[in-house]
């Protein structure tokens, strides 16, 4: 009997041990793909000084523009929170489209080769930063999914796991851009 016992034990230890492992791996999961969107839009951020330099030169009255772009450059570097990271790169993305919008009315900033390079590279960092945020979101739901089913969930109660957050894109990011020449 007291073989029994102890076998009980041992399997209850074994899973509780599996399980919270398990739980650490996808949490560590979590933060990996997390610092990969992180390590992405830092690449934008310093790619962004040159292309504004770049098209400022064609579009001397979108200061509002520009500053913006530096205000926001800056909040990025005191951000510390996936939601606020997110934020900050929805408002990036729509003033970039705005940019991008408006070059289109400048020829000869379009042949330039600085920003033909400085566009495909931003170009380049959105398709990851966007694979990213796909890997990262699907990262987050594996994680979340396990600390909301049964079993586990009683272990990552246990333990304090608690559920991440995905990174998501406001409204205002998905709307077209409007091009307005009459201000």
């Amino acid at each position: 009997m007291l073989w029994i016992i102890l076998g009980i034990i041992v399997l209850i230890i074994a899973f509780v041990a599996s399980t919270y492992n398990g739980l650490v791996q996808s949490k560590m999961k979590v933060d990996n793909a997390w610092s990969q969107i992180d390590v992405q839009l830092q690449r934008r951020f310093d790619l962004i000084p040159n292309f504004v330099e770049t098209v400022k030169g064609y579009m001397n009255y979108e200061q509002e523009t520009f500053e913006k772009i530096t205000a926001l450059r800056t909040s990025w570097s005191n951000a510390s929170t996936v939601e606020d990271k997110a934020k900050l790169n929805n408002e990036l993305s729509s003033t970039l489209k705005t940019i991008m919008a408006v070059s289109e009315n400048y020829p000869d900033l379009k042949a330039n080769e600085n920003f033909i390079k400085l566009s495909d590279e931003l170009s380049n960092t959105e398709n990851k930063i966007s694979f990213s945020r796909q890997f990262y979101n699907d990262t987050v739901t594996m994680y979340n999914t396990k600390i909301h089913v049964f079993p586990s969930n009683i272990i990552a109660g246990m333990f304090n796991f608690s559920a991440a957050e995905l990174f998501k894109t406001d409204d205002e990011a998905r709307k077209n851009v409007k091009v307005d020449f009459g201000k």
